[in-house]
């Protein structure tokens, strides 16, 4: 029987509060970790553990860490990535108003692990409640002694520091995102050289995800076997995944990595709306291809998601029904690309540029013969060019809308109206 472990806290009564996450084990990892385990001893739990990337890249977090340089005479960061700009996504928002003290203690476990006595939180500036929230976490750890100097009385000393954005998707990419630390124009870099051996400040830098972070104390408490008893052996663990759209009960449900896409959205969320029926699925943010109903038997983790011509991204789940048009949804997406370019690259700014303006048309019913083939030759363009991968998401979405939707986008340019109105 499955347990839920990051989501354990959220409806408890002031489960915010320092008292409520210690009643519940709570900062016993971190406690562990400085007396029974060296910081390698705990990359190596971690990387026995598999645990792989929460934000969407779904790199092993464990390998992460180990290419942080032992030596040198600049100091260590870690970066914590709770941006969260993809559009349906929402499940480092909960954590951080609710249970924040459980990425508190990741940070501190993850720190020491990877030697580096300073953290940064990279907020979403329009998440007021999770920054109080978090703010008030910090304060009461570090009267407590959890953070600070000599930290439950050993050599390890560690500051977490908030940095509150301003509503820039692309700070979710991490290079961006530490352009914008230091105060910056956020903007991708160009890797290498990559973040572990010059990031922020040029010097050694980790950056994770919330929910990844979220991950760390449980695998130091009960193991790296436990945690890769849950779901397949590739991508183990529990996974938070995000529900939204034409759903009957949108939320955020943890489960294990692996479940069906099927069973998520019909048996946990509900299933379609009364009277329809499910058309597609978004699964990991509009990033990520979207898969028409007669492929929801896929497993909800990075492997067989890719193996079916998408990926999990961040998890955010958005179900469409068949009162959809995708044309619609295509522009939409594009559309909110398009106005959160940076403008760096070339093929990103004006390829994408170009796609919305073929979008509008076809979708107000004055698109022309050789509008789609225009919208592949947009997508090869942008697909693999850019310094980052905003134009790679866009450019797959729309390859794959056109892909099982091309018969709607035609529909729109031969009878020059939307079917769906």
């Amino acid at each position: 029987m499955f347990e839920p472990v990051l989501l354990k806290n959220i409806d408890v009564p002031d489960g915010h509060l320092l008292a409520t996450y210690e009643a519940g084990g709570g900062y016993q990892a971190l406690a562990k970790a400085l007396r029974e385990h060296t910081p390698d001893e705990v990359v190596e739990l971690v990387k026995q553990s598999n645990l792989r990337g929460r934000g969407g890249a779904g790199f092993p977090t464990g390998m992460k860490w180990g290419f942080v340089p032992k030596r040198g005479d600049k100091p260590k960061y870690l970066c914590c990535n709770a941006d969260e700009g993809e559009p349906g996504t929402f499940k480092d928002r909960i954590i951080m108003e609710r249970d924040p003290h459980q990425l508190v203690e990741g940070l501190a476990v993850s720190a020491y692990a990877i030697g580096a006595e300073t953290a940064y939180v990279y907020v979403r500036g329009e998440y007021v409640k999770a920054i109080r929230r978090l703010e008030q976490a910090i304060a009461e750890a570090r009267e407590k002694g959890y953070l600070g100097d000599g930290v439950l009385g050993s050599d390890f000393n560690f500051t977490i520091h908030i940095h509150c954005g301003a509503g820039a998707y692309i700070c979710g990419e991490e290079t961006a995102m530490l352009e914008s630390l230091e105060g910056k124009r956020a903007q991708p870099r160009l890797k290498p050289p990559f973040p572990a051996v010059a990031g922020l400040y040029a010097s050694p830098t980790v950056i994770n995800n919330v929910e990844t972070l979220a991950c760390v104390p449980h695998i130091v408490m009960r193991g790296p076997h436990w945690f890769r008893a849950i779901g397949p052996d590739k991508s183990p663990g529990p996974k938070l995944y995000c529900v939204s759209g034409q759903v009957k009960k949108p939320g955020l449900y943890e489960l294990p990595m692996g479940i069906p896409l099927r069973e998520l959205v019909e048996d946990h969320a509900g299933g379609p709306l009364p009277g329809r029926g499910i058309k597609a699925v978004i699964p990991g943010g509009v990033s990520a291809p979207i898969i028409p109903r007669d492929g929801l038997d896929v497993g909800m983790d990075f492997d067989s998601l890719a193996a079916a011509g998408s990926m999990l991204g961040s998890a955010g789940v958005i179900v469409v029904d068949d009162s959809t048009c995708m044309v619609k949804v295509a522009t939409r997406i594009i559309e909110f690309f398009h106005h959160e370019s940076c403008g760096k690259c070339t093929p990103c700014r004006e390829g994408l540029n170009w796609a919305v303006k073929v979008l509008r048309r076809i979708e107000a019913g004055e698109g022309a013969p050789g509008d789609l083939e225009q919208l592949d030759k947009l997508c090869k363009g942008i697909f693999g060019n850019t310094f980052c991968a905003l134009g790679d998401g866009a450019a797959m979405g729309l390859r794959a809308a056109l892909a099982h939707f091309r018969d709607e986008f035609a529909a729109h340019i031969d009878e020059r109206r939307c079917p769906f109105h």
